[in-house]
């Protein structure tokens, strides 16, 4: 019987890990996969480049997880600047476009600061039901239409009046008049709500779980296929099984509900109910030191293949061999929206036209590595049917007396740092039981 059995080794299996170790248990964290770190994986390659997962920082403003990732990585880290920037119809304008609109064709620009000011001054609706709506009123109709709403028809894969408003935040920025006034007429301006992020210098962001992961009990290759919740047990595809004392699910929702015991229909269709997106990320490397001046750049336009590019070799050089950079590409698709139309030869070789056509792989560059991540499970769609969906599988867990944690277990749009924290909050969870029964 082991007391902690977490499901997961990425960022909030290691924030629960890190809590428990801190209080002398020894969790046994489990993976499907033949390497830690879930999202939060790093890959080396055989000619000298560094990938991530799909793009992953540490932005967060928490001293004390700032001092705990620093210290996993003896202090040898990079504090960045962010800078970012978009590509609309043939022009770079830095981000955010809302506050720099003075680097778009005038007349263009002319017209959505027309139109936004105009929304500042109209009340906004009591009551606003989707996404659209709250854009409309935040930013006026065209500005909505042409910049936001298409781009998260990009990313997201949905209609923004198919999409709730829970997962907004700080990521869309509101300037006031004086700043969208700045950014017309006078020049651009960083407004970014992140304004500078950390990275660690060598070996790519897994880094920064390392030694956590040493310090715990991780068994790889260890697929669940079966969650006995009454026996308390855990059945995986290589034929082991695992009693616990207490479960920790990091493992995205649906695929959970689908392996637990007796799971009542309308918790399987809650489950069903729940969307995400899926990614195709592009791996290149190039044999030119300067490709991008921008850590990250998003794409608005349609006849693109990709929505958002980064470029590791910005976050550190080690990530590439000397004299070169590296890109990565993000294509998304989704099963309930969107699916993907293209085979994965295709999607390489559209990226690959793209990223010449926009100027990131300049004539005469010659690519040194390409290679392709499949996440299936890559950003959760905060669509109509997400919130009483999440109510319905959260409420059936706690039931069966199973934590959740992270971006899949609680189903949320969080960062690689409010993941480790969520993973922190569930293993206290468990700990105040024990402390509670004791």
């Amino acid at each position: 019987m082991n007391d902690v059995l977490v499901l997961g080794t990425g960022m909030a299996a290691l924030g629960a890990s890190s809590r428990f170790l801190a209080e002398g248990q020894r969790p046994v964290l489990v993976d499907k996969n033949q390497y830690p770190g879930g999202h939060t994986a790093t890959f080396a390659t055989p000619d000298g480049f560094i990938f991530d997962d799909g793009p992953h920082i540490s932005f967060t403003s928490d001293i004390r997880l700032q001092e705990l990732f620093a210290a996993q990585v003896d202090q040898e880290y990079e504090i960045l600047p962010a800078y970012v920037d978009n590509w609309y119809q043939g022009t770079w304008v830095r981000h955010p476009v809302q506050a720099n609109l003075g680097q778009l064709p005038k007349d263009l620009a002319l017209d959505l600061l027309e139109d936004m000011i105009g929304a500042m001054h109209r009340p906004e609706p009591e009551q606003l039901k989707n996404y659209q709506e709250w854009l409309y009123a935040a930013f006026g109709q065209k500005f909505a239409e042409r910049f936001p709403m298409q781009y998260g028809r990009r990313y997201h894969t949905t209609e923004a009046s198919n999409m709730s408003l829970d997962w907004l935040g700080p990521r869309l920025y509101r300037p006031n008049l004086r700043e969208l006034l700045k950014g017309a007429i006078i020049g651009e301006q960083d407004v970014h709500y992140v304004s500078n992020f950390r990275y660690p210098k060598k070996g790519g962001f897994i880094s920064y779980l390392n030694r956590m992961l040493a310090a715990s009990d991780v068994r790889l290759n260890h697929k669940v296929v079966a969650i006995d919740s009454r026996q308390r047990t855990v059945r995986f595809a290589n034929g082991h099984e695992l009693a616990y004392q207490t479960l920790i699910s990091t493992m995205p929702l649906p695929e959970l509900v689908k392996i637990i015991d007796d799971v009542p229909d309308s918790v399987r269709e809650a489950g069903a109910l729940l969307a995400c997106s899926s990614c195709v990320v592009v791996n290149v490397g190039i044999d030119q030191p300067e490709i991008s001046p921008a850590h990250w750049r998003y794409f608005y336009d349609d006849d693109f293949s990709f929505c958002r590019l980064s470029f590791p070799h910005l976050l550190s050089r080690s990530t590439v061999p000397a004299g070169c950079s590296a890109v990565q590409a993000e294509v998304y698709w989704s099963k309930k929206y969107k699916p993907l139309e293209m085979t994965t030869e295709q999607v390489v070789e559209r990226v690959i036209a793209d990223l010449r056509r926009c100027g990131v792989l300049a004539e005469g560059a010659r690519i040194l590595h390409q290679s392709v991540l499949k996440i299936e499970y890559a950003n959760i769609i905060f669509d109509l049917d997400r919130a009483a969906a999440v109510r319905t599988v959260h409420d059936f867990l706690r039931e069966r007396h199973i934590e959740w944690a992270g971006r899949f277990g609680d189903w949320d749009y969080s960062w690689t740092d409010q993941a480790f924290l969520s993973g922190e909050r569930a293993a206290q969870r468990v700990l105040d039981a024990q402390t509670s029964r004791a």
